[in-house]
């Protein structure tokens, strides 16, 4: 899952969302100098992306992209699903979108110290450019497609998958709705659990 989905499934809490979006700017084990519930977030992203990838209805929404993309499909997928959860954000949450955005940026702010140096660089960008309630439009998709292409330095092809979200538009977004279902239930289990284990 991609960055709006992970912070929805942290639940409103602060050392969560911060380990779980920060997750993905970490390698290995190389967290355990952060506070035990900043690593609660680490562990709860990486068992979300484990779940997400192994998944049959992830991997048929993988099936209905061009197959060009190779192993970038499972990114191109966790873009377009936050563009859903985005889209259908009323269905999941009472707060809306811009809060949870305004929020998100706030507790990062306040926890620059946790933060490893490339989530700092991107953090204005989500701000200027309002990532996060930009992915329930097409342009605001298109425009992180296109940016992860120049990140592949266009090995990608990613700016492409625009146009595979528009051909499988309605077959996608229930694979969304279908597969968000299960991963909200995996998610809140998985914290309880790792919450007891971490006692």
């Amino acid at each position: 899952m991609n960055y709006l989905a992970h912070i929805f499934l942290s639940e409103n809490d602060d050392n969560l969302i911060i380990g779980n979006f920060i997750a993905d700017f970490i390698k290995g084990n190389n967290y355990k100098h952060l506070p035990l519930k900043i690593q609660n977030g680490i562990i709860l992203h990486r068992h979300i992306d484990s779940f997400t990838d192994k998944h049959p209805i992830v991997r048929r929404s993988k099936r209905r992209l061009h197959e060009r993309y190779r192993h970038y499909d499972g990114i191109i997928i966790d873009i377009l699903y936050d563009h859903f959860l985005a889209k259908n954000w009323g269905n999941y949450s009472e707060i809306t979108l811009i809060k949870i955005e305004d929020d998100f940026l706030n507790i990062m702010n306040k926890n620059l110290d946790f933060l490893p140096e490339k989530v700092k660089t991107i953090l204005p960008y989500i701000k200027e450019q309002n990532w996060l309630s930009n992915y329930a439009n097409l342009m605001g998709i298109e425009r992180t497609l296109i940016g992860m292409n120049k990140r592949t330095k266009n090995k990608s092809q990613m700016h492409l998958a625009i146009n595979d979200l528009k051909q499988n538009y309605k077959e996608l977004e229930n694979d969304f709705t279908l597969f968000f279902e299960e991963l909200i239930v995996f998610s809140k289990s998985e914290i309880i659990n790792i919450k007891n284990n971490n006692l």
